[in-house]
């Protein structure tokens, strides 16, 4: 299994192998909003958190609490 880097930019080829959904499953999600992306030269660029947050929104949740501690 490859391991998603939260930091890492990636193409919606690589979230489609990523995930193993196809190509209009990706197109579908960007659309209604459920993956979110910035599209750069006509191409979607999706960050690793998005993709996390997407299998597992406790574990996005988690992630963001870590930032929001106050120290």
């Amino acid at each position: 299994m490859t391991e998603i880097n939260p930091n890492e930019i990636y193409t919606t080829g690589e979230t489609k192998l990523l995930l193993k959904i196809s190509e209009s499953t990706i197109k579908r999600l960007l659309k209604r909003g459920t993956l979110r992306a910035n599209k750069v030269g006509g191409q979607y660029r999706i960050l690793g958190k998005e993709i996390l947050r997407l299998i597992s929104p406790e574990l996005a949740k988690q992630s963001v609490a870590v930032y929001q501690i106050k120290r």
